[in-house]
């Protein structure tokens, strides 16, 4: 490791023009000792997870050096790799390619290897076909380490890999998950095993070493599970079991269907009970291993905090989020809205007290992180990096890295032919840094790319003119440009159609009296409609009205809704079921009427 006046955590750059390093803050400068690598095929970078080594491949060999001095340790001939990871401690580097087969190799090669990462000395190797759990998983002590091998899973002890100490005795096991201990007689494996047609599925937990069915520490069974996840608690001690059902059969959800369920080390289990239909977006521990947050339902998206026991202890409240960031530290949490929401990011201080005796949790900052496609907390937990990378958006690339208070400090935009494919920082021990955050805010700079306009876009012969034109109304009727005395042509149209419906209506009305035009008839409705009763349907005539044609178009279009809303009632009544989009309708007929009401005085 490096001494500690240079803990200062490196980013790594990897692109279309090869792999870079740089400092992180206060410098930003390049790393000079690091031999940049120009390949355009570099596939693949990780650092170790102490951050002692970092290792890509490039399409020719892989590469390992020591971060201490960013001097090459090892070169691995292997051109085919995609896929790289060390274990816990460093010791071994991991590598997968595609398996393949050939006329000349038609049983195909070794395609999973592991060797050491100081002199890339292989210590084994053995064919795992698919990519999806290719990786082996040890304990943190590397004592221990686990493989999926045919619906099975193995276990091999003090690095030595042709032996075989343990199996999982478990028929069918698709997936699994080592707690994240230090010691083997403190370590879980959660097990997946899928049910037959008509039978549940399990997650089974065991200690290890004790896969006889007596020694099963918990057991949850669950029914509609295509895939599942899982994720530990950094103590080792709770795991959530999250199942997902890529097609809802019953209907009810365009989504599919999810639900997230818990497991302890002690035995007890749980459903998490999510108060909002819809799908879950994320789910993230809090490093300090208490609580989780959960970002779940249809947009806006609602937060919601639990604790071990699965209890809501706090609520962010609904917008559009789907995405959960806690700092290295635990202390700070972000929520964001990526992908094709807006990039609005919040951040929130998670230390108690930090909004007072009844709200532990105070939101701290605000910021927007349009086009963002990664995002990674530095491991001071007083920085982190957003980047828009190819190939998910091959415009704009760049990253961006910025305060915690939400202060943008240093920005690196791409050249329009190039491309950047993933950005990351150097990882450190736990302990490494001490926590510094004081939420005072900083002088930042500006973006260079100007933020997209939030107004709305008016033709140039319009500009520098009044415009009644609103931007948030879904009437696509024509409205006039101003008064009466400078009516506009679709205006016009309007007014000559409202007049001959109301000279239609008063003809019929002296029909029906028998021609006598002394009988008095309804005066023609003033030009501030009286308030709308709330007891509907509404009558639309009413709205027919001349006057401020602005106006007159927002009342019809909230009559409009009320009295589809009020169609939606009557369905409901009378015992059909309706979809959770038109339940929110409903719900919104109060704040409609008000808005009505408004206007009308």
């Amino acid at each position: 490791m490096a001494s500690p006046a240079k803990y200062v955590p490196a980013v790594a750059m990897r692109g279309s023009t090869g792999i870079s390093l740089n400092y992180g803050p206060p410098t930003y400068d390049l790393i000079t000792t690091f031999t940049r690598d120009d390949s355009k095929t570099c596939k693949v970078m990780v650092f170790s997870p102490e951050g002692q080594y970092f290792a890509w491949a490039n399409g020719t060999v892989v590469k390992v050096v020591s971060t201490a001095t960013w001097k090459p340790l090892c070169e691995i001939s292997q051109p085919k790799v995609s896929h790289l990871t060390f274990s816990p401690k460093g010791t071994y580097l991991l590598t997968w390619e595609p398996f393949m087969v050939t006329p000349s190799n038609p049983t195909g090669s070794n395609n999973l290897n592991i060797w050491k990462s100081e002199t890339g000395e292989q210590v084994f190797s053995v064919v795992h076909k698919k990519q999806e759990g290719w990786e082996p998983q040890w304990t943190l002590d590397e004592s221990v380490c686990a493989r999926w091998v045919n619906n099975e899973v193995v276990f091999h002890e003090n690095g030595d890999f042709e032996k075989v100490v343990h199996r999982s005795h478990l028929q069918r096991v698709v997936t699994f998950s080592v707690s994240p201990n230090e010691s083997p007689s403190q370590t879980h494996i959660l097990f997946y095993v899928p049910g037959k047609q008509g039978q549940p599925s399990f997650g089974k937990l065991y200690q290890y070493g004790k896969f006889d069915a007596n020694h099963m520490v918990a057991s949850k069974s669950f029914f509609q599970a295509d895939r599942v996840e899982m994720f530990w608690n950094g103590k080792g001690t709770n795991v959530l079991l999250m199942t997902s059902m890529e097609v809802d059969k019953t209907g009810a959800s365009y989504y599919g269907k999810q639900a997230l369920h818990s497991l302890s080390t002690k035995g007890e289990t749980a459903m998490v009970m999510l108060s909002k239909e819809g799908p879950i977006h994320s789910v993230k521990w809090s490093p300090l291993g208490n609580e989780f947050c959960v970002i779940y339902g249809l947009m806006p998206a609602r937060a919601t905090l639990f604790n071990l026991k699965c209890e809501p202890v706090f609520d962010f409240g609904s917008a559009p989020r789907n995405s959960i960031y806690y700092s290295p530290s635990g202390s700070l949490l972000m929520l964001g809205g990526f992908g094709n929401l807006p990039g609005k990011v919040e951040l929130w201080d998670m230390r108690g007290g930090g909004g007072g005796k009844n709200n532990p949790r105070k939101l701290v900052a605000k910021l927007d992180a349009p086009d963002t496609t990664l995002l990674h907390w530095s491991p001071d937990s007083m920085h982190f990096l957003t980047a828009t990378t190819a190939p998910r958006l091959r415009v704009g690339n760049g990253f961006k890295i910025w305060h915690f208070t939400g202060a943008l400090l240093y920005e690196r935009p791409w050249n329009k032919q190039e491309e950047l494919w993933e950005v990351c920082w150097q990882t450190f021990p736990a302990g490494t840094f001490q926590e510094q955050l004081v939420f005072k805010p900083i002088e930042g700079i500006a973006p260079s790319q100007p933020q997209a306009s939030k107004e709305v876009y008016r033709p140039p012969t319009a500009r520098g003119k009044p415009s009644n034109f609103n931007f948030h109304d879904d009437d696509t009727e024509p409205v006039s440009a101003s008064k009466d005395g400078n009516l506009s042509k679709a205006a016009l149209k309007l007014r000559k159609k409202r007049e001959a419906k109301k000279a239609k209506k008063e003809s019929g009305a002296s029909a029906t009296n028998g021609g006598d035009t002394s009988v008095n008839t309804p005066a023609p409705p003033k030009a501030t409609p009286p308030p709308l009763p709330i007891n509907l349907p509404i009558d639309l005539t009413q709205g027919e009205i001349s006057g401020d044609p602005e106006k007159v178009k927002k009342i019809k279009n909230l009559r409009k809704k009320l009295e589809a809303i009020q169609r939606l009632k009557e369905q409901k009544n009378s015992g059909k079921t309706l979809e959770l989009n038109q339940l929110e309708k409903i719900a919104k007929e109060a704040d409609l009427i008000r808005e009505l009401e408004d206007l009308a005085l």
